[in-house]
């Protein structure tokens, strides 16, 4: 496969995206802070399947972490991840600078409401707010028709779907599946901090919650459920649970029965927060 093209200017990748529609063209983006792995090529893949050309971002973006983060310890492998664009087919990297993206005197923020609140926003205020601000500017920076997201991170994907509804950004947003190790752990850059142990214990999280959405699904006691996956959760080795909670999947909303759900979780080994969600079926 060719190498992708390379912009880390947004001037560069305006030009490259404006002589693509120029042909009629479509252009999908898929919008990653590196550290790519399979999660992440499943995105490419499905973004080349649905457009034209594929753009791909990779920029660690620090409004997006709290001062306690892991921003400067984020993985960070330019060369691999442009090697893993070359295998996919994408044709256009966006690897800008942080200057370039966040400029001196820089002083604006996108805020969403709705699917934001509670979950991730209970134990990082400032994350959507950066997440919404840094899709916002990508957006308006490649214009891509098409945009898609993993619904790993589940309540990030409903936020940027409620962003482009509210201010009328004509990118429709893509939900992929969940890719996962033969274990069933969710794909995440972050599962490199974790030795084999770790790994271990991290192999039980999605055993879990499935176990737990199968009996909410049969019951209908979420709360109850929940409570019992935090304590199973603990015992299987997590060191800490920030939630486990079942949303409806369209709002995030508190789930009901007969309504389309979703479990969703975060949960700690060491200093490693893992996240990860899966459907609670319409029937038991």
């Amino acid at each position: 496969m060719p190498q992708p093209a390379i912009a880390e200017t947004v001037t560069d990748l305006r030009a490259t995206v404006r002589a693509w529609k120029r042909e009629g063209l479509s252009v999908g983006m898929v919008p990653t802070m590196g550290a790519l792995h399979d999660g992440h090529m499943s995105l490419m893949k499905l973004a080349l399947e649905k457009a034209d050309r594929c753009v791909v971002s990779i920029f660690v973006n620090p409004t997006q972490f709290a001062p306690t983060e892991d921003l400067d310890k984020y993985p960070r492998q330019l060369a691999k991840d442009l090697a893993c664009l070359a295998d996919v087919g994408v044709h256009l990297a966006f690897t800008p600078p942080a200057a370039e993206m966040y400029p001196a005197g820089f002083a604006s923020k996108v805020s969403v409401g709705g699917p934001s609140a509670g979950l991730e926003t209970d134990f990082r205020p400032h994350f959507f707010d950066g997440v919404a601000t840094v899709v916002t500017k990508l957006f308006l920076q490649a214009a891509p028709d098409l945009a898609v997201f993993g619904e790993k991170d589940y309540q990030q994907l409903c936020v940027v779907r409620q962003l482009c509804r509210d201010l009328d950004i004509p990118v429709e947003i893509i939900g992929a599946p969940t890719v996962r190790d033969a274990h069933g752990l969710a794909m995440s850059s972050r599962n490199a901090y974790l030795d084999e142990a770790g790994l271990a214990v991290a192999r039980q999280l999605n055993k879990i919650l499935r176990g737990t959405a199968a009996a909410i699904a049969k019951n209908g006691d979420a709360d109850g459920e929940t409570v019992r996956a935090r304590r199973t959760l603990q015992q299987a080795g997590f060191e800490g649970v920030d939630y486990v909670a079942a949303r409806d999947a369209l709002t995030l909303k508190e789930w009901q029965p007969g309504r389309e759900g979703r479990l969703l979780a975060a949960a700690w080994l060491g200093k490693t927060r893992l996240i990860d969600n899966v459907e609670i079926p319409a029937e038991a």
